[in-house]
């Protein structure tokens, strides 16, 4: 089933103000830039190896850098912000700095510690059912903090509270141990905060990065070829205990076919001719040109492409108002640099309401 437009928009809004960040800081001349001294001493075994394929060793260099900040925008911010506009959910931080610790029995921390200990020495397999009876009993011994932990996407039901953990797809290595007893202690925490809720804790990973697509769909995951190969992860994590590729995005919108949908926004938006299309949306004179209109419905800017439709009406109704004519003149995506790309929804708010 089709993601609803409001959903659609706030993807594609997510995939613009990416874009643009990117664009800023790419590597358009790496040669007085970009001094790699020990980078480029090493790479001169792989001289044969590049032949044909890298002809400029610092703008590769450079480029990796820059990749690699890509890298870590779609990991802390990209994959996050579009989990919580499919899944209608938020990030909470049970920290002593955030909305404070939560509180677990004793009893409950034994049973994590022992846990913790069978599995280090696999004298025991993970087992989701048997640990959860071990969490989600009511002890009344005496309560403690609960070590600090967050959920990337947090989602809270009438009948059911559910947290995941986004994480990177080459997580580092020993890693593993310590996500565990987060995640135990996180479960038995939220059973003691929400009483009569079934609780569920989730590791979730964006994509399967061994997918071979010359015979296999980019969206589709072999969950347990993905796992065993990332270090630990099958020693300390029942397979039930982890989302991967269209799984998750899936079980974060409640339907099918969501990663697909949400790499079609992509694909549509990133193209060649992305930042000559966004560069003439931020021009206030074009608005009433037909190529703006058609920029807005190829983006999927349901919004704008709205307020463009009752220009008229919008300008009768702001006349004399200095304060809603200031607004109406601002530009349609923020221009400073903390949040250039990003689509003006506040501006929009004021505009829709004259309506």
């Amino acid at each position: 089933m089709a993601l609803e437009n409001s959903i659609r928009e706030r993807i594609a809004t997510e995939v613009i103000k990416t874009l643009v960040s990117r664009f800023d800081s790419f590597p358009e001349d790496a040669s007085q830039n970009r001094n790699a001294p020990f980078h480029k001493a090493f790479l001169n075994a792989f001289t044969d190896k590049f032949e044909g394929k890298v002809s400029d060793i610092p703008f590769f260099i450079s480029l990796s850098s820059w990749l690699q900040g890509l890298n870590t925008t779609l990991g802390q911010t990209f994959f996050e912000n579009i989990s919580h506009h499919i899944s209608h959910g938020e990030k909470r931080e049970y920290t002593s700095g955030r909305l404070g610790n939560l509180k677990i029995t004793q009893s409950q921390r034994n049973h994590i510690s022992k846990i913790i200990a069978d599995l280090s020495t696999s004298t025991k397999s993970p087992d989701l059912d048997a640990e959860n009876q071990l969490l989600f009993t009511n002890y009344n011994d005496a309560l403690i903090d609960a070590m600090d932990f967050s959920a990337d996407v947090f989602i809270l039901d009438d009948d059911t509270v559910c947290a995941i953990e986004l994480k990177s797809v080459k997580p580092n290595s020993g890693e593993m141990k310590g996500e565990k007893q987060k995640i135990l202690e996180g479960k038995a925490a939220l059973y003691r905060e929400f009483p009569n809720k079934n609780v569920l804790f989730y590791m979730g990973f964006p994509f399967d990065p061994i997918v071979n697509t010359e015979n296999e769909s980019e969206t589709s995951f072999d969950k347990d070829r993905f796992l065993g190969q990332i270090i630990n992860m099958t020693k300390y994590f029942d397979k039930n205990e982890t989302l991967v590729a269209s799984e998750l995005w899936d079980f974060l919108s409640g339907d099918t076919q969501t990663m697909e949908q949400i790499l079609e926004i992509i694909n549509t938006i990133s193209t060649v001719d992305f930042l000559d299309k966004y560069n003439y949306l931020t021009v206030n004179a074009n608005r009433a040109n037909q190529r703006y209109k058609d920029i807005l419905a190829e983006w999927f800017l349901f919004s704008e492409l709205e307020l463009i439709g009752n220009d008229q009406i919008i300008k009768n109704r702001i006349a004399g108002d200095r304060k809603l004519t200031r607004i109406y003149n601002k530009q349609a995506f923020e221009s400073n640099n903390s949040k250039k790309g990003t689509y003006r929804f506040d501006r929009y708010n004021e505009l829709k309401s004259l309506l």
